[in-house]
């Protein structure tokens, strides 16, 4: 195997978004899945979190080719070999190619390379402000109750990776937000989906929803 590249097991979730040095929570009671947990704390402790496409099919190209590598960084065992655990963002990566492996879940050669990771990130004032106001008329919508003092504490990168992981997106969407080339790019096209999906008819506030 290339040296450049790493081999890891992946978890396919649709809608599960992980980013650098974001968390995720996850409740893995699948058997394949769980041998997966337990392989990986016996080991480096990595797992790849990567969305399937909307047409899965039994080939790897039911994979979307970029997800993010994450580290447990806490991890409960249920009584009933179920886990509760917390994965540490780490990475964005390409996969390079599927693994052919006799283990229950999938790995696959993961490429780090090539992504803007750039720690401490931060948007323009009129950028924070505009991802901000229109959160709070999403989230409005939705009819969702969200602490905005809180919110408001946030750092620019917490705020918009925390929106792309929890907002009810479809998964092309998420996709895209995940490869964004940078979190000012990230930013813009969030705010442009909750626009789209609150306006469209049908939508958050669309005719079908209304009172």
């Amino acid at each position: 195997m290339d040296k450049a590249l790493l081999r890891v097991p992946i978890f396919p979730l649709a809608g599960a978004l992980l980013f650098p040095r974001s968390q995720l929570p996850l409740h893995i009671f699948e058997p394949r899945y769980r041998a997966m947990v337990r392989d990986a704390l016996a080991s480096d402790r990595l797992i790849g979190m990567i969305q399937p496409r909307d047409t899965p099919s039994k080939e790897s190209s039911d994979l979307f080719d970029v997800g993010c590598l994450g580290r447990i960084s806490a991890c409960d065992e249920l009584d009933d070999g179920r886990f509760n655990l917390v994965l540490e963002g780490l990475s964005r990566f390409r996969i390079a190619r599927e693994a052919q492996v006799d283990t229950p879940y999938r790995q696959v050669d993961a490429d780090r390379g090539g992504f803007d990771e750039e720690e401490d990130a931060v948007l323009g004032i009129a950028q924070r402000a505009e991802v901000e106001r229109e959160a709070r008329s999403y989230a409005d919508s939705l009819g969702y109750m969200v602490d905005w003092d809180s919110v408001a504490r946030l750092d620019d990168e917490m705020l918009v990776n925390g929106i792309c992981q929890i907002a009810p997106l479809d998964v092309g969407s998420k996709q895209a937000l995940l490869e964004a080339r940078d979190l000012a790019a990230r930013a813009d096209l969030l705010v442009q989906f909750m626009q789209f999906q609150r306006m469209a008819p049908g939508g958050a506030d669309g005719p079908e929803t209304m009172q």
